[in-house]
């Protein structure tokens, strides 16, 4: 048996015999027990106090924070054997070549371990509240997963995504982690996860608050079902908006590119490319509330869009988002003409020029990955009119495929009429996907990188039936 795998076995072998050899009965309170317990066995391979160290100086993670560090649900279904490992490579990957099965006590037990911690091995260095967790809206979860992997956390750490199990399995997986942390514990940890633990890989992020807030949403969310996201625009400062403050501040911030009236004539537009929305055009009432809240409050480039839109979160306050909102919603009320494009498929009168850029050669050479089918075209249908994220296609491109949605008036140039034979012949599969995924720099097409490859080509089914 090679070295490495006898040292990890021996560990686990220590555990099983202390805890085999434990009397079932103990007198004295569950406290006494549990005390009795992780003495007898779990520090036989964890540690309760101390600084933080190397992974090659331990035996399995330390145990010191662990009041503050997990949810009390997960600790006891672990100590119970109903988790899964946690290390894919076994916590001392230097050593071990696959997982380590953790001992196993009864539930009592467990309870009654899961106490002690709570009691007595909290850390200080975690603020109480720090992280609230029913603020985590769902903007910041999918912002989080795209920070995740900027962030190069994916090279490391498992999480779960479109229902596969994605990265590194070199340390703890992640995608349970919403059931296992608290996640004031997991913020502290990823403002320096080297206060924890030191010179073994762990990464120190450039990352800003707001990011880091936005990954531990992102984490918050993992093995959660039904995670409930929170909804900012129903907070108070939204019960409590002003239509004058908005029309205020709208004057003092918006007007420097859509122009005091909302035609897209202001004074910074001549120099744009896309041009500003025209929101004289736009009938906002109609608009989501989703989507109209992220483009104005964290801006342009994070929903796809012109990154010439600036995220006003910062500068005019959650109160000011609301009152422009609400001032938006009372003055635009959408183009009485809403001929965005020209209908129908007839010769080449409805071909509309573009600058797009070409897509890559490697996806400029695919075609559809899904055979043509009904369920597929219809698939795509549904996509399109309702529920692609972060907005349904229909908004802009009308739910005729026309190009003349509530939205399409509002946008230079306008967007695709899918109607047009002609025109849509001699766009190839891969360059569709392309622009679905990365979006149209220069046009009002913003990007759907969150959307599954398979959804995607669902769409390009449908949007090929619509060409006449």
């Amino acid at each position: 048996m090679p070295v490495k795998r006898r040292i990890a076995l021996g560990c686990t072998l220590i555990v099983l015999v202390a805890l085999m050899s434990f009397p079932r009965l103990l007198l004295g309170s569950d406290e006494n027990r549990a005390k009795e317990l992780i003495q007898q066995a779990c520090v036989q391979c964890h540690r309760l106090e101390g600084q933080a160290d190397s992974r090659f100086n331990l035996r399995a993670p330390d145990l010191i924070w662990a009041g503050s560090k997990y949810q009390r649900p997960w600790l006891i279904r672990w100590l119970t054997g109903k988790e899964a490992p946690l290390y894919a490579k076994g916590y001392r990957w230097d050593l071990s070549e696959g997982p380590v099965k953790h001992p196993v006590v009864s539930e009592g037990d467990a309870s009654a371990i899961a106490d002690y911690f709570e009691r007595h091995n909290k850390d200080p260095r975690v603020k109480v509240g720090a992280f609230d967790v029913s603020k985590v809206s769902k903007f910041q979860v999918t912002f989080g997963g795209m920070a995740y992997k900027a962030h190069a956390c994916l090279g490391c750490h498992t999480v779960e995504e479109n229902g596969k199990i994605i990265g590194g399995p070199q340390s703890a997986a992640l995608q349970n982690a919403g059931q296992r942390y608290n996640m004031d514990w997991l913020y502290r940890f990823g403002q320096n996860p080297q206060d924890f633990i030191i010179h073994t890989g762990e990464f120190l992020a450039d990352a800003t608050d707001p990011q880091l807030r936005a990954v531990i949403g992102y984490l918050a969310a993992q093995g959660v079902k039904d995670f409930k996201h929170y909804e900012p625009w129903t907070s108070q400062e939204f019960a409590h908006a002003d239509i004058d403050r908005g029309k205020g501040l709208y004057k003092e911030y918006c007007a420097q590119c859509h122009g005091f009236t909302g035609k897209g004539d202001g004074p910074a537009a001549s120099g744009l490319e896309p041009k500003p929305a025209i929101h004289a055009n736009i009938p906002f009432e109609k608009l989501p509330m989703e989507y109209l809240y992220n483009v104005v409050n964290h801006g342009g480039a994070a929903m796809g869009k012109s990154p010439n839109m600036p995220y006003w979160n910062l500068t005019i306050s959650q109160q000011g988002i609301a009152d422009v909102i609400a001032y938006l919603k009372a003055t635009f009320k959408g183009a009485p003409d809403m001929a965005a494009a020209p209908a129908g498929g007839q010769g080449d009168a409805c071909i509309q020029p573009r600058k797009t850029a070409k897509a890559p050669d490697e996806f400029l050479s695919k075609t559809n990955a899904l055979p043509v089918s009904e369920g597929a075209i219809q698939a795509g249908k549904t996509l399109f009119l309702k529920t692609a994220q972060p907005v349904a296609c229909a908004m802009c491109h009308g739910d005729q495929g026309n190009g003349q949605g509530f939205m399409g008036a509002a946008l230079i140039p306008p967007p695709r009429n899918f109607t047009c034979g002609a025109m849509m012949k001699n766009i190839p599969d891969g360059q569709l996907f392309w622009i679905i995924k990365n979006g149209s720099p220069g046009t009002g097409m913003m990007s759907f990188a969150g959307l599954p490859d398979e959804q995607v080509w669902q769409l390009i089914h449908y949007i090929r039936s619509l060409a006449k």
